[in-house]
């Protein structure tokens, strides 16, 4: 068996209100493309109100696990995730979203942001959405995004990922080996404590060393964590207000067309 991965970084992020920033395209998002922004939302009754707002450039995850989801799109597309499922937004070329929670006395769940390749991050903007019944689990796994075992997500990701959520209960073990092109890896811990590479991890996110090696999960208690691993993207990550892009001129265009249709939002 290869040699276990060691934890290179940790971090319990930085909460402002319901909402904990664990990663952003500024600090361990450069390191772990295309996860580039990861932020987990705790909230009691109806929680944050997201009002229409812009991006390009990216794909956004957002997986609520305690309450459903209505999402509206300006192209006018109005849809629902249920709780436990998966909604999946492909920003393009521009788009502006925005999301309001249904239902629950409590909001919990996970957006993600991820980098798009440069033959992806200006393409025509869409919005995809897997209720509960339909994401692939096996065993302790939920399969969010790409591929594990044989399980394959609905979601069609342009880059080579796997992005998992775990549940163990107090005393059980999961080993991990990720696919042999998969370079870098990351876990949240968001209950219980978990142990993990020699490290205990109670509500933190911990970065492996970039490779290939296992990584095995130790439940001190019952447990519930993400786990993304990938290809790490090359290009550079060129930063704008509501937008991430691998080049200054399609960071020029996405933030050009956000613009258009704000303007036309607004008439």
């Amino acid at each position: 068996m290869s040699t276990l991965r060691k934890i290179v970084a940790r971090t319990g992020g930085q909460t402002h209100g319901p909402i904990t920033r664990l990663m952003s395209p500024g600090d361990l998002g450069h390191l772990l493309k295309p996860f580039i922004f990861l932020d987990y939302v705790e909230a009691e009754g109806s929680g944050p109100q997201f009002g229409f707002h812009p991006h390009s450039g990216i794909a956004t995850l957002t997986f609520p696990l305690t309450f459903d989801i209505e999402h509206t799109t300006s192209d006018g597309q109005v849809d629902t995730v249920k709780k436990g499922g998966v909604e999946w937004v492909m920003t393009g070329g521009g788009i502006w979203h925005k999301a309001r929670g249904l239902k629950g006395d409590q909001m919990r769940a996970f957006q993600t942001w991820f980098a798009m390749p440069p033959s992806h991050e200006l393409a025509t903007p869409s919005a995809q959405f897997v209720q509960e019944n339909e994401v692939p689990r096996a065993g302790p796994v939920t399969l969010l995004l790409g591929n594990y075992q044989d399980l394959t997500s609905k979601v069609k990701a342009p880059f080579d990922v796997s992005y998992l959520w775990v549940q163990l209960k107090a005393g059980e073990s999961w080993t991990y080996q990720p696919a042999s092109t998969h370079d870098i890896a990351w876990t949240f811990a968001q209950s219980g404590q978990l142990s993990v590479s020699d490290a205990e991890l109670v509500r933190e996110l911990a970065v492996f060393e970039e490779g290939n090696g296992a990584m095995k999960f130790d439940a001190k208690t019952d447990c519930a964590f993400l786990v993304g691993t990938a290809a790490k993207l090359p290009q550079e990550l060129v930063m704008g207000y509501y937008s991430v892009h691998s080049s200054a001129a399609n960071l020029v265009a996405g933030e050009r067309r956000i613009k258009e249709i704000g303007s036309t939002l607004k008439r």
